[in-house]
């Protein structure tokens, strides 16, 4: 069986963007930078990307394409032992693990969306009727899980065409659509009342702001927000050409990445501080705070729907790469159908993110091994334990046992010959990005 392939560059790159743009930039980094005082927090983020995301990012990739394997198969061939393969499969369940409680929170993210086609979030008079709204919706078992079954069975519906037909045709789509959606709200947010409250407040540096909790939290986010530690990079690098340059393709993901985490948060807070909101407000900014903006608003209708439209298509492609390793193993490994691979992975997805998807509603009070839901103990589980574990197992595969000369090669032609570049990735491969996520795994652990 002929493996499947990229049927370009362009579409590996925006199926990487696909996976590393999700929730974690549009929602996450918004209301982080909102806690932790705007650019200052902006400047030390794009300092940590280039120590501990970018190596982390290109050592998955170049493993993938090295091998041009699942990560399963990636890691056994390159590591040369029963136990780098399952350093390898470890990813693969992380991966998958994601997409089941991922799919669950992004469900609530598509109610909302139809919640804004419907009207209903430009009709929020104050705060509470805002968090009555949202409690009204999770707290409705069949509303989660019914859009955990939607969401998911979207993804199902792109992965069962294959990697060109499914994922790279679809992200092609999404993608530019997303930058669309989202320029259209950055740029709206410019013209709104009081939007220059909220530029100041991203573009105007405060250092005193910077504390060691701080630096810890871009550091994390710098991490994370690339979908490292989970296989997918693994398994998208092998599919890659082996002649394929990874740096002039890794770069241009990592440009959008920030952009789109940056232009989120312009579009986020020009929008905030036009009706004189509190810029901090948290996890609860997309579902509390940004209805009832849409409410006060002129044209608040159509950028509610504008909005959750972004959020939904930035958690749908990262959905589709969190089950393509799962799925590439497989079909490589087991020798499955892609069809059969695709159904299998993305119904047992639905099942086991159930619980998840029950968290805020049925078993909202059924606490997990001290965390107050099953949803708060997966995302502990995969965020703080597993994807860390998997990052570190990439680096040290690639600065220590394949080694740094090798992977460094298979980066492309011509990194090798820049003295500063290749030193760069030496000392990131083997001693900085290793020690960054060690410090970011027992930071997570001990706070």
């Amino acid at each position: 069986m002929k493996r499947d392939s990229w049927g370009s560059k362009l579409g590996f790159i925006f199926a990487v963007a696909g996976s590393a743009v999700g929730l974690a930039n549009i929602w996450r980094f918004p209301y982080i930078v909102g806690n932790n005082g705007g650019a200052a927090f902006i400047l030390v983020y794009l300092m940590c990307l280039f120590v501990i995301g970018l190596p982390v990012f290109i050592a998955e990739i170049v493993i993938g394409k090295r091998s041009q394997l699942d990560p399963s198969g990636a890691f056994s061939y390159l590591g040369r032992s029963r136990a780098w393969g399952a350093a390898g499969k470890l990813t693969i369940l992380t991966g998958f693990l994601v997409s089941s409680f991922y799919s669950a929170v992004a469900g609530w993210v598509l109610g909302y969306l139809i919640e804004a086609l419907k009207g209903n979030l430009v009709s929020i008079e104050n705060k509470q009727a805002a968090i009555d709204h949202y409690l009204a919706l999770v707290l409705n078992p069949v509303w989660g899980v019914g859009f955990h079954a939607a969401f998911i069975f979207g993804c199902i519906a792109v992965l069962y065409f294959g990697v060109r037909q499914g994922i790279e045709r679809w992200n092609k789509f999404f993608m530019p659509l997303l930058f669309v959606i989202l320029m259209i709200l950055v740029v709206k947010g410019f013209f709104m009342p009081n939007a220059l409250e909220g530029l100041h407040f991203l573009l105007r540096p405060d250092f005193s702001k910077i504390t060691p909790s701080v630096l810890l939290i871009a550091l994390g986010q710098s991490f994370f927000t690339l979908s490292v530690g989970q296989g997918t990079l693994v398994t998208y690098g092998g599919y890659l050409p082996r002649k394929e340059n990874v740096l002039s393709s890794a770069l241009p993901v990592v440009a959008m990445d920030t952009l789109v985490s940056i232009f989120s948060a312009f579009a986020v807070f020009t929008i905030v501080f036009s009706v004189g909101m509190n810029p901090d407000s948290g996890p609860a900014l997309i579902f509390h705070t940004l209805p009832l903006v849409f409410s006060q608003i002129t044209g608040g209708y159509m950028m509610s729907i504008l909005f959750f439209l972004l959020v939904f298509l930035a958690a749908l492609t990262s959905e589709i790469s969190a089950l393509e390793p799962s799925i590439a193993y497989l079909v490589d490994e087991r020798k499955w159908s892609r069809h059969h691979a695709v159904i299998a992975c993305g119904s047992l997805a639905f099942f086991v993110g159930i619980p998840s998807a029950l968290s805020s509603s049925l078993l909202r009070d059924w606490p997990v091994f001290g965390f107050p839901t099953f949803l708060d103990a997966m995302m502990f589980l995969c965020s703080d334990l597993l994807i860390p574990i998997g990052g570190f197992a990439a680096v040290m595969m690639a600065g220590w046992k394949w080694g740094a000369r090798n992977a460094i090669a298979e980066i492309g032609e011509g990194v090798t010959k820049k003295k500063w570049l290749y030193k760069y990735f030496v000392f990131c491969f083997k001693y900085v990005s290793p020690i960054l996520i060690i410090i970011v795994f027992l930071s997570a652990l001990l706070s």
